[in-house]
């Protein structure tokens, strides 16, 4: 069973693909929270990555500084607020009804957002392929994070955690 740490990539709230858009004036502190924490890193096998900006910036600073194998799994992109990439609302009020409804869909929700159980499917199944490695480096965004922890974890900026598969 492979042993996952995970590393939360910080986005702005924006709209359909911007949200993989970068803020260049905030790396250079990003750089330096991440380099923090490569110590506790440095003896994975392979890190893997949201194909999002932020979460790829993160990704290739940690491979860069290890020298540990980069590889981009599209299905570890952030949690969709719009299943239909449609946007015609608020993400914000799709994020509000998601975790208010705990990230399960009813008929009677009013946005098309992804549900806790898709999200965290989708997850598994993208971290399956890597169950034989030894130690496995995720980088990727809060929401999905929490699929492998628990709903209400409220994943830190460039927070870690550790989880068995």
């Amino acid at each position: 069973m492979a042993n996952l740490d995970m590393m939360k990539s910080s986005n702005e709230a924006m709209l359909g693909w911007a949200m993989s858009l970068a803020n260049s004036q905030k790396m250079e502190l990003h750089k330096q929270k991440i380099e923090q924490k490569i110590q506790n890193l440095k003896d994975a096998d392979i890190i893997i990555s949201s194909p999002y900006t932020r979460a790829l910036q993160t990704a290739a600073i940690i491979s860069r500084e290890t020298g540990i194998k980069l590889v981009v799994e599209n299905d570890l992109h952030e949690w969709m607020p719009d299943t239909k990439f449609i946007y015609d609302y608020e993400v914000s009020g799709a994020f509000q009804e998601y975790f208010e409804a705990e990230g399960k869909r009813n008929v009677s929700h009013k946005y098309r957002w992804e549900s806790y159980e898709d999200l965290k499917k989708r997850v598994q199944l993208t971290l399956l392929k890597y169950k034989n490695y030894k130690k496995v480096i995720v980088v990727c965004h809060g929401i999905v994070m929490s699929s492998l922890t628990r709903f209400d974890d409220i994943i830190e900026h460039c927070g870690v955690r550790e989880v068995d598969l």
